[in-house]
């Protein structure tokens, strides 16, 4: 369906993290092959779903950030898949900065250098695993107003041509961030999905009620959110859960959500990173700056503690009402305490934090010190409460009918999002109008490869181009990838296939996910397997709940690899989630 933006490009750069995809190793051992922003969600490349999204918002300056060992094959996937190149113009740009590894954290990857001079205004964070198919301008439309102002997102180092809207601007108060959470629980939920403890306080009801449509009455002030491991740890060492007085007395009603996880989209103004910068002992976005920032919102002095006090005092002076009242729009206001002989002024009392008596006032030139009549008397004032502006977090509605929001970084998910976008009606059949942004053009992309005596229930399977569907086979709720081929009377049912997989004759498969370019031979049965790319299933072979990968560099007697000439690492996997990695359909 078309791409056309529904709004105009409000000025904001979205960062794409495509990280390691560690929870998906089965597929991503080769990330210079198929690193983890590539692996195909319903027959789309993964990074496909981030880039459409913000595509639709009226972002078009994307940057994808990844290691180098994965830069090389997006880049030429974003030259060569037809889905990526059906995308709007421009082509987002490839970072790959230098100190970035698979451990690095996001915190500390928004704090390397390269990724630093990247950004240059309010910014937004996002996985390439994301799916979402809430459209991201009502997200940017309440991040606007509730946080910048009517100047909209004019933070940042570029200089900006005419004035800025002091409610918006810089010095009419510090615009906060906004991040999204999503239930969990419910018809499509998976076992064993990660979530967070997230705690929010309700916003001050508005004067006018927000139209129809609008996001305002799921947006509140965040006040906690962590991990729900981290929650567990502290519940399992103290036996309870400490909430501070300092939480009680500064909101009086507060939601605790214990089912919700992080879909780690944030809005960030462009301050947040001078914050990062200067604390080193933030690793990860949303547990530590996020985590952290909402409980500076009222927890007194941790605010100093991160450093926001030089943040916010130490700017200079190019945004807000300053920026109005040097364009000549509107008149200076006159400051009757600079009149004064016993009160300095402002703009004094900025020349005396660059001197270093930042939290001293000097009293009038005739006041002098009886000891020492040469020597003026200053006297120190506590430091003004810092005002910390707010993290906001929008909570998904957990409603049948509401737009589907899932990270996808695990198999479980990948096969259950995949399954779900194959339910979507195609743009044939709904029209352009109607379809869902996930739609594809057609259910059965190449009806000629479908032989008549077979069984395809269309309205829950989705199969790519070039796909042969052989006689006496049953296809239910499946979605199958280009150039692969079911042979004669082959079952499959609620199974994910990646591009070029052969299923062999009378096989049955249930629940499974098959890496590109695999093969299970005939008469085989496998339910809930994980198959490596590549690999081969031997002929009658029986699995239940077990991940087949091919490792390289183990050897026999002979001195030969069990797979050939290649050396490599032995790696033998997690394990987890009950699944025991395979070698050649022998369990490890």
């Amino acid at each position: 369906m078309p791409h056309a933006q529904s709004m105009p490009s409000p000025g904001f750069q979205a960062l794409i993290l495509c990280g390691p995809g560690v929870s998906l190793n089965t597929f991503t051992s080769s990330p210079e092959e198929l690193p983890k922003a590539l692996i195909p969600i319903a027959n789309r490349p993964m990074v496909w779903y981030p880039l459409d999204w913000c595509y639709r918002m009226g972002i078009t300056n994307i940057t994808l950030i990844t290691p180098s060992s994965s830069a090389s094959a997006i880049d030429a996937a974003l030259s060569q898949n037809p889905h990526l190149t059906s995308l709007p113009a421009p082509k987002p740009d490839i970072l790959a900065p230098e100190g970035l590894s698979e451990n690095t954290g996001t915190a500390q990857l928004l704090r390397l250098p390269q990724v630093q001079a990247t950004i240059t205004g309010d910014f937004l964070v996002l996985p390439c695993d994301l799916v979402c198919e809430l459209g991201g301008e009502s997200l940017l439309e309440a991040w606007m107003i509730l946080e910048a102002g009517l100047g909209g997102a004019t933070g940042g180092i570029a200089k900006q041509f005419g004035p800025q809207m002091g409610i918006g601007g810089e010095k009419g108060g510090r615009r906060g961030g906004l991040g999204l959470w999503y239930e969990t629980k419910g018809e499509d939920s998976v076992k064993g999905e990660d979530t967070d403890f997230v705690a929010t306080s309700p916003l001050p009801a508005p004067t006018l009620p927000p139209p129809e449509g609008s996001l305002r009455s799921h947006i509140s002030n965040l006040v906690y959110a962590m991990p729900s491991d981290t929650l567990n740890d502290i519940t399992g060492e103290k036996k309870s859960f400490p909430i501070r007085h300092a939480l009680l007395r500064k909101h009086g009603r507060i939601k605790m959500l214990t089912t919700y996880r992080d879909a780690h989209i944030y809005f960030f103004p462009f301050w947040i990173l001078d914050m990062i910068r200067r604390t080193e002992q933030l690793d990860s976005i949303s547990e530590d700056v996020v985590g952290w920032w909402a409980k500076a919102g009222w927890q007194d002095g941790l605010g100093d503690k991160l450093g926001l006090r030089e943040v916010f005092e130490g700017s200079d002076n190019t945004n807000g009402e300053d920026a109005m009242i040097s364009s000549g729009l509107i008149e200076e206001d006159i400051d009757p305490r600079s009149l004064s002989t016993t009160w300095t002024s402002k703009t004094s009392r900025k020349a005396e934090d660059r001197s270093g008596r930042g939290n001293e006032t000097k009293f009038a030139s005739r006041v002098r010190d009886p000891d020492n009549p040469q020597q003026q008397i200053y006297f120190t004032t506590p430091k003004s409460k810092l005002n910390i502006p707010p993290i906001l977090a929008y909570i998904h509605p957990s409603k049948p009918s509401s737009p589907l929001v899932r990270r996808v970084d695990t198999t479980p998910l990948l096969l259950s999002v995949s399954l779900r976008l194959a339910k979507l009606s195609s743009i044939e059949e709904a029209g352009r109008v109607s379809a869902s942004p996930f739609a594809h053009p057609l259910k059965v992309a190449h009806p000629g490869g479908v032989a008549q005596k077979c069984t395809v229930t269309r309205g829950d399977c989705l199969l790519a181009e070039n796909v042969t569907i052989e006689e006496k086979a049953v296809i239910k709720e499946s979605v199958i990838g280009a150039n692969c081929r079911v042979e004669k009377g082959a079952r499959l049912t609620k199974c994910l296939l990646m591009d070029g997989v052969v299923v062999g004759e009378r096989c049955q498969l249930s629940g499974c996910i098959l890496g590109r370019r695999s093969k299970v031979e005939k008469d085989s049965v496998l339910k809930d397997c994980e198959v490596q790319e590549g690999n081969i299933i031997p002929e009658g072979t029986d699995a239940k709940n077990e991940k087949f990968m091919v490792f390289e560099g183990l050897e026999d007697e002979d001195g030969e690899g069990m797979m050939g000439e290649d050396d490599g690492e032995l790696d033998l996997g997690d394990g987890e989630d009950g699944n025991e990695p395979r070698l050649n359909g022998l369990s490890i």
